[in-house]
């Protein structure tokens, strides 16, 4: 199965925990890009509003090894910026989301709120809902164990939408 592990982070914690299921995986792993200063606070400022915005910066499709279209399974990484999808994820979902075949997400968030419509935002792009998910708060209790759930799921191979969060 050709797998691929596609996200954006900010801080790092997405990345981090994408890092993890890529390695996991064995399967390749790409930041997007959307060549935006987000460092500081004016970053989160300015995530927050392209967040809301309806019109999310440009992304460019990075050079993986297979067309987008031949993965089985694409595993899409993205932090919760006000209550949203962050907009370099929706972007390219808005761009490239029909050519994804099979689609997994893995939201990271701050609050205790998990924010479950952020994969329904997500579904919106995609060719097919999702089949996996998770809504994971790095570093709290409980985040190694719901990311290893979600591994399972993923090596499961299981056809069916199944949500987690923790």
């Amino acid at each position: 199965m050709y797998t691929l592990c596609l996200y954006y982070s900010r801080t790092g914690s997405t990345e981090k925990l994408i890092r993890e299921i890529a390695q996991e995986l064995g399967c390749e792993m790409f930041k997007l890009d959307d060549g935006v200063d987000r460092t500081g606070w004016r970053g989160w400022l300015r995530s927050g509003m392209q967040a809301m915005s309806r019109r999310p910066p440009r992304v460019t499709l990075p050079k993986t090894t297979l067309p987008l279209s031949v993965y089985d399974l694409v595993i899409i990484g993205t932090p919760v910026w006000a209550g949203r999808c962050s907009a370099p994820v929706r972007s390219f979902l808005m761009e490239y989301g029909e050519d994804i075949r099979r689609a997994a997400y893995v939201i990271t968030r701050g609050s205790e709120v998990h924010y479950e419509e952020v994969f329904d935002q997500m579904d919106l792009y995609v060719r097919s809902p999702r089949v996996h998910a998770v809504s994971i708060r790095p570093n709290a209790v409980g985040a190694d164990f719901w990311r290893d759930e979600f591994l399972a799921s993923i090596r499961g191979g299981g056809k069916e939408k199944s949500d987690h969060a923790g």
